[in-house]
């Protein structure tokens, strides 16, 4: 073998020992938004999101393993209209004083082939904590064009939840019970 050639197999061998540990991504918040849709009296579908949000992926790609652990700021929810934000951080809805934040810590994440399904987790809003799974929608993981071509992971996920199951059942029926928590994020290597 040429020096060249042993170069190449110890890079080789080095980066293929790299991937074997569990690599850790940082959430960026600006390119990253939770957001939820309920039927409002059944006449339409209201949307709402968070925009200040953070934390931490972990990915273990040769294992298929993983975590994730995401915080919300709760005060920071927007629905295009002030007073309905309002409305919704006060004691009826979110109740924001109390329960500034609201979290999610995985359990379990399921990976077909390369990428991650569905996200197993602990969800908690409104003080109140309920198992949640997250059906993942899209991933991408890669050099990110933005970002000097930092490896990078990002996609959307999705869940069914019960408002009333998390203390949020004000107006329920017609406000619907049923509210479509999505997730969409992209995370930095740390």
């Amino acid at each position: 073998m040429t020096r060249t050639q042993y170069l190449f197999a110890f890079f080789a061998i080095i980066a293929g020992q790299a991937r074997c540990e569990p690599v850790s991504f940082s959430i960026d918040p600006a390119h990253s938004m939770p957001r939820f849709s309920y039927n409002h009296f059944g006449f339409s579908n209201q949307l709402a999101r968070f925009d200040k949000m953070s934390g931490k992926i972990q990915l273990d790609f040769d294992k298929h393993e993983g975590s994730m652990d995401i915080s919300v700021d709760a005060s920071s929810i927007d629905t295009g209209n002030t007073l309905l934000n309002s409305h919704l951080k006060a004691g009826d809805f979110f109740d924001v004083g109390s329960y500034p934040v609201a979290t999610f810590k995985s359990t379990n994440i399921a990976f077909e082939g390369d990428r991650p399904s569905a996200i197993a987790g602990n969800l908690t809003i409104h003080g109140v904590t309920q198992p949640v799974t997250l059906n993942v929608n899209s991933f991408k993981h890669g050099p990110h064009g933005n970002l000097q071509n930092r490896e990078a992971v990002g996609g959307t996920a999705s869940a069914s939840i019960s408002r009333t199951a998390f203390g949020l059942g004000r107006y329920a029926p017609n406000v619907g019970d049923d509210v479509i928590l999505t997730i969409s994020l992209e995370a930095i290597r740390d």
